[in-house]
């Protein structure tokens, strides 16, 4: 009876409709009313990141440098949340420029070695005048 009551309340909590925040320094602030990241249903949902460096607040660099920024901030959102780039299984990426596809895709394939997220592409404004990236995630926990 005990770990009956006992498997009914982790199933219970397991499916709950609690979300959590994820903050971290490591990785820019949000520039507006949103999170970094929400934990939610065994998942992180990782809020788009630019290449903003978190010590100084620029966005620099040509679109390799820029992913590779990117990249890093979401792996840092991740780690904060327990997570990382290794379980990933859903990532967005918005180009300025569509022509700097190959450029991104060189520096990405580095960040995802073993069995690559899915993946949606596009070409859109990023939200800063310097950012010609911007990538979005979703991570199991």
């Amino acid at each position: 009876m005990k770990l009956a009551l006992l498997v009914s309340a982790v199933l219970a909590a397991a499916s709950s409709d609690v979300k959590q925040a994820v903050v971290t320094k490591d990785a820019p602030l949000p520039s507006g009313p949103y999170s970094q990241a929400i934990k939610a249903g065994g998942f992180v949902f990782v809020a788009g990141q630019i290449a903003r460096d978190p010590a100084t607040g620029k966005v620099q660099g040509d679109v390799k440098a820029q992913t590779e920024r990117t990249l890093k901030n979401l792996s840092a959102v991740l780690a904060a949340a327990g997570s990382g780039l290794d379980r990933a299984v859903k990532t967005t990426v918005s180009l300025r420029n569509i022509n700097d596809f190959q450029a991104m895709n060189e520096v990405y394939a580095k960040f995802f070695t073993s069995v690559p997220p899915a993946r949606t592409t596009i070409q859109a404004a990023p939200p800063n005048e310097a950012a010609l990236v911007e990538i979005d995630v979703i991570a199991l926990q």
